[in-house]
This record gives structure tokens, C-alpha cells and sequence, in this order.
């Protein structure tokens, strides 16, 4: 199989990649790095071969050597590769920038805040307790999904942009899912807990779940 994904169960970036590569309907060696055994896993050499930042996902392609870091760069990879059977970004440059924004309010300006690497520094650095980095997730988690949650009145159908999946439900699903570890109060978010769980009745999006995956613990 020429296609592997390097990730983590639970890292949400990791998570966006599988559902992409589900949709697309590719199939794909799944390869475990553990954030947490060893040290984390991902700072060993061998991986950070792959991955000099030491973050996953990366996705490899042996057949084209192929190797690619960041999640938002691998599914715009994907879908430009493969565009059918689900375009995850429109062929009109508004259109498609739209859906950029949306995926980047999250990829970029929501999850870093809640990473494994930024909560253990605040927990090693600034000695917060677990109280208070849940409190962090949350502030932080409150702020994004409130500015997204506007901006989906105008725009949301079935998903986030009207009737077809795009690369802004693949990032939102697995925000909701973090937001939902960390006891967010999903009822002031109506809309974008409907589009989740509009998502999650697909079959690419529920095989991506972390707890279905094989290193969930």
C-alpha cells in the first residue's frame, strides 16, 4: 500500500486527514506515533525524519515519494489528486476562499490553543492545574465556535456550506469532538452541533472517529 498516514488517535489534526482520505475512499496503512509513550513518540528519530516540527499528521506516498507535514496542506493535496467522488473545496475562487477561512478559523486560530504540546506547557511551565487548563480549552473553544457560529446563519445547509461536504466540515467534526472532551456547553452552538451531527451519520466520518481507531486508548 503505497499511501501511510503517521498520526495520533486523538490529535484532531490527524483526524481531519482521515476523513479526508475516507471520503476520497482511499485506502491507506494507518501508523501509529504516541504523543505521550516513550516521551512522545514523535520527537524519536526515526519519525522526525519524517517530520522535522515533530507534529503529526504526516502523510508518505512510497510509490510517488511522496512526504507532506501540516493537515490543511495534505487534504488540499488529497482533493486536488483526487477530486471526485467529493470535492472538499468549490472550483469558484470566492467560494473556495469562503471555506479556507472557515477551516483556518479553526485549524489555525482554535485547535493550536487546545495541542497537547501548548496544555502540557501550561501545566509544566505556569504549574496550571487541570482545572484550569479545561477552563482554557474552554475560554478559547467558546470564542472560536461563537465568531463560526454566526458566520453559519447566512451559509450553513446541511453542512457548512449549504448541501455539500467541504474541507470546513472536515475541520469543524473533530473541533466539536475536542470541545465535547472537554465538557463545552455545545447547546449555545446549535447550528454547528447539527452540522456535526449531520457529518457523523456518514460512514467516512464515523471510521474516523478517534475511539475507532486502532491505537484509541
Amino acid at each position: 500500500m503505497s499511501l501511510k498516514l503517521y498520526g495520533y488517535w486523538r490529535s484532531s489534526a490527524t483526524y481531519r486527514v482521515r476523513i479526508a482520505l475516507n471520503l476520497k475512499g482511499l485506502e491507506y496503512e494507518y501508523i501509529p506515533v504516541h504523543l505521550v509513550k516513550d516521551g512522545g513518540q514523535q520527537h524519536q528519530d526515526a519519525y522526525r525524519q519524517l517530520n522535522p516540527a515533530s507534529l503529526v499528521p504526516t502523510l508518505v506516498d512510497d510509490d510517488e515519494d511522496i512526504i507532506l507535514n501540516q493537515s490543511l496542506s495534505i487534504i488540499e493535496f488529497i482533493d486536488e489528486r483526487y477530486r471526485e467522488p467529493c470535492p472538499l473545496l468549490p472550483e469558484h475562487s470566492l467560494e473556495k476562499a469562503r471555506v479556507r477561512a472557515l477551516a483556518q478559523d479553526i485549524a489555525c486560530d482554535m485547535q493550536p490553543l487546545a495541542n497537547l504540546r501548548v496544555l502540557n506547557a501550561l501545566r509544566s511551565q505556569f504549574d496550571a492545574s487541570d482545572e484550569t487548563v479545561k477552563s482554557w480549552v474552554q475560554n478559547w473553544t467558546h470564542k472560536g465556535f461563537a465568531g463560526i457560529e454566526s458566520r453559519l446563519q447566512t451559509q450553513a445547509g446541511k453542512f457548512c456550506f449549504d448541501f455539500d461536504v467541504s474541507l470546513a466540515d472536515v475541520c469543524l467534526v473533530p473541533q466539536v469532538y475536542n470541545a465535547k472532551r472537554f465538557s463545552v456547553d455545545m447547546a449555545q452552538y446549535p447550528l454547528i452541533s447539527k452540522i456535526a451531527d449531520n457529518c457523523n451519520a456518514l460512514e467516512a466520518f464515523n471510521n474516523a472517529l478517534p475511539e475507532n481507531q486502532p491505537d484509541a486508548q
